[in-house]
């Protein structure tokens, strides 16, 4: 095995190296996976309230609907 001045051979450079990128790879998959797990969050909390807002529009609309029939059969 070859070593350098500092006493390290090719081996434990290119385990070092390869140990290093793996740390780096890991930290950043890291991350980018609580980036999107709260994009989906977000998204998720987005539709709920769309759904709920679809819900109550619906619903105004069938007492618009009701009072305006009751206003039509008042004497």
């Amino acid at each position: 095995m070859t070593q350098g001045r500092s006493g390290l051979g090719r081996a434990e450079i290119a385990k070092d190296t390869l140990q290093v990128l793996t740390e780096a790879a890991a930290t950043h998959v890291g991350r980018i996976a609580s980036i999107l797990s709260g994009a989906v969050r977000d998204v998720a909390r987005e539709l709920g309230d769309l759904a709920s807002d679809v819900f109550e529009m619906r619903e105004a609309a069938e007492r618009a609907d009701r009072a305006s029939r009751d206003d039509l059969d008042a004497p």
